[in-house]
């Protein structure tokens, strides 16, 4: 596990973020202040860049921890399973970053093929959900127990060309990739990642650099 020392809390707010191809906005939830985020629906391609990128902030290698909360859109397509999660060493233009991102309604599915799809790692531009798991039938989704409408903390450690998914503060992660398809040199922005048909909602932001 990486060091948790020196993390740095990062206020999520219209002056620190900057929303690409999603709309955003800072709303109360239960009592608390957090960000809300939807996907832009003119983009209908999938595992595209639609985010809210934190301004100021150059990632490599450490931890970015978030609690992450999903609810399905009115309009919601029946695909939808409340997609919501992290894109990370995001270049300038958007054009290539790593993500992980979890899928809750699939977390409590009664059929274990969805349930084993609770979790899914991709790599933009190539290497979407739809090819890995073709191509790499297992090998970047995994399944944890979650829910819509929950607050669910995600804590991603990124090392190289590995990367491991934490859920709600377990000593064990998640999933597990080891070979991120950009390589171990890529770095850049961090983002907030949200899909069709979710109303995704991001709080307590800590990133923490190991270089």
């Amino acid at each position: 596990m990486l060091p948790k020392a020196n993390a740095q809390s990062i206020k999520l707010n219209t002056n620190t973020l900057e929303p690409f191809q999603a709309f955003m906005s800072l709303v109360t939830l239960n009592g608390k202040s957090v960000i809300k985020v939807v996907k832009d629906s003119t983009i209908k391609g999938v595992d595209e860049p639609t985010f809210v990128k934190i301004r100021d902030v150059d990632f490599h290698n450490g931890t970015i921890e978030v609690k992450v909360l999903s609810k399905l859109l009115k309009n919601a397509p029946q695909s939808a399973r409340g997609f919501i999660g992290v894109a990370f060493r995001i270049n300038d233009d958007n054009s290539r970053y790593e993500s992980i991102y979890i899928r809750p309604t699939n977390g409590r599915a009664n059929e274990q093929v969805r349930r084993n799809h609770s979790i899914q790692y991709y790599s933009y531009p190539d290497y979407k959900f739809d090819r890995l798991r073709k191509e790499a039938p297992e090998k970047y989704e995994s399944y944890a127990d979650m829910d819509l409408n929950r607050w669910i903390t995600m804590r991603i450690e990124v090392s190289g060309m590995h990367a491991k998914l934490f859920l709600d503060n377990s000593s064990q992660p998640a999933l597990i990739v080891n070979d991120l398809f950009h390589g171990p040199d890529l770095k850049g922005a961090i983002a907030l990642w949200v899909e069709v048909g979710t109303e995704g909602y991001f709080c307590d932001l800590k990133v923490t650099k190991k270089d």
